[in-house]
This record gives structure tokens, sequence and C-alpha cells, in this order.
């Protein structure tokens, strides 16, 4: 479960103003912080598949968010994948 102050910090990573906390881009940053956090804990318990289940929704909606987010806005797009380091 993400703490409070992780997903304050991954919103205010992508805020585009003071009160912005439910753009695309703030909950792609939410659900990176949500991924990062179930992919550490799959790394110790390896046979958690309802955790595994979670992982690859949120994975899908977080895609579909980018790809909504690419064609709309394709510089905040770019801002996002350069703040959160996805698409290495």
């Amino acid at each position: 479960m993400i703490t409070k102050d992780k997903k304050t910090a991954a919103i205010k990573s992508t805020q585009t103003h003071g009160t912005d906390v439910g753009s695309p881009a703030a909950q792609i940053a939410i659900l990176t912080a949500r991924i990062n956090e179930i992919t550490e804990h799959l790394r110790t318990h390896k046979h958690d598949f309802m955790a595994r289940r979670g992982l690859l929704q949120m994975v899908g909606r977080r895609k579909k968010l980018l790809r909504a987010l690419e064609k709309s806005d394709f510089a905040q797009y770019k801002k996002v994948i350069e703040t959160l380091g996805l698409r290495k």
C-alpha cells in the first residue's frame, strides 16, 4: 500500500499547477509509484498471484493513460516520461 507521503511526492513531481491532483500526468505518477511497490513485494513473494494480477491491471491502466496523454498533449507526455524514468 502506498503511503500518503509517497503519493503526495508522486503528484508533486508531475503537477502542472498547485491544485492539480487528478490530471492524467498525476494519475500516471501515482500508478507508477504503486507499480514500483508491488514489484518490490513480488520479488520476495513470488507466489502472490493476486498481487501479480493487480500489478498487470495497473500496468494496463497506466498504458492507456499514457497513450491518451500522448495523443492529447505530446509535450506533457514527454515531460512525464522524463520525470518518471519510463521508456528508457
